[in-house]
């Protein structure tokens, strides 16, 4: 039996402004079986997120690239 999906979220490259994001949420909606379009507002806590995950990556490729500095 397969899965069912209820709804996908969409991730963009970076943040765009509200005004700019109209024809983006336009052309979402225009796909087949979407019902709704919400934007998912930029703030602080996605900020944090981002910037730990990317210490992250980066103490990891460190690690690969220079294993002397990971001891």
């Amino acid at each position: 039996m397969t899965e069912r999906h209820a709804g996908y979220l969409v991730t963009l490259a970076q943040d765009i402004r509200e005004d700019d994001s109209e024809a983006v949420m336009a052309a979402i909606a225009m796909v087949k079986g979407v019902v709704t379009v919400e934007p998912v507002p930029a703030d602080i806590t996605l900020s944090i997120a981002t910037d730990r995950a990317t210490r992250e990556l980066q103490s990891k490729l460190m690690a690969v690239f220079y294993p002397i500095w990971s001891s």
